[in-house]
């Protein structure tokens, strides 16, 4: 193999590898664009959801957004979502809603059935 073929097989090389970067390249930036435009769409249904709980707006706004974030999950997959699972946050000042706790095996005396270990 002469000097020419060794540069030509390399060179095809080089430009198999570029393509193959840019074709990556092009993944990551559809990808962030996705998350992007997702992101506006839970801005939109945030802001649908306070008028209507807040301000007197319409569900048919709300329902409108979550028909958009529906759709572009439906396009995109949950993968380009960013979903992830959200514990509901109580708005501030209100207290926060548990479950209540399981007993403990100690707690299930009967009145009078004390011991050391209670205290």
């Amino acid at each position: 193999m002469g000097f020419m073929d060794k540069v030509k097989n390399v060179g095809g090389q080089v430009a198999a590898k570029a393509q193959q970067v840019g074709t990556q390249g092009k993944a990551k930036l559809d990808e962030v664009q996705a998350k992007r435009q997702w992101d506006a769409l839970l801005r939109n249904l945030g802001a649908a959801v306070y008028a209507q709980q807040r301000q007197g707006g319409s569900a048919d706004a709300v329902s409108a957004a979550m028909d958009a974030l529906d759709q572009h999950a439906a396009a995109h997959g949950a993968g380009a979502t960013g979903a992830v699972a959200v514990e509901a946050q109580p708005p501030a000042g209100e207290p926060a809603m548990s479950a209540p706790a399981a007993p403990s095996p100690a707690s299930t005396a009967t009145a009078g059935d004390y011991s050391i270990e209670d205290v």
